[in-house]
């Protein structure tokens, strides 16, 4: 069992930058795949990013390489998403995931889901 708590988000204006963090409970944090994912209102949940157990793989969606980026600790069970260059566009609540295997984009395919953490980005 693994217990996500999501924390960073708030209210910046486009161009700044927030990092969002994610606490696991657990001794096997470096066990799973870490991800996270969006959702803005009336939209579907869209994957964000990805990183592998040990840190050393990344995954991003494509319209968001080069301005947001994923990392890790495992000593502290805690993942990050740094995120840089915000747009009104990026305004969604961010959860973070963990899952068994990296490189699912799938939502379906984490087993844990944090609360989740309000993003808003004026224009």
């Amino acid at each position: 069992q693994v217990q996500l708590v999501e924390s960073g988000g708030g209210l910046v204006q486009a161009g700044g930058s927030l990092r969002l963090s994610c606490a696991a409970s657990g001794r096997t944090f470096s066990s799973y795949a870490m991800a996270w994912f969006r959702q803005a209102p009336g939209k579907e949940r869209e994957f964000v990013g990805g990183i592998s157990g040990l840190g050393h793989l990344t995954n991003y969606a494509d319209s968001l390489k080069g301005r947001f980026t994923i990392s890790r600790d495992n000593a502290k069970n805690t993942v990050y998403l740094q995120m840089n260059s915000l747009k009104p566009e990026d305004t969604a609540v961010y959860y973070c995931a963990a899952a068994l295997f990296f490189g699912q984009q799938t939502p379906s395919n984490y087993n844990y889901w944090g609360q989740g953490t309000q993003v808003t980005v004026s224009s």
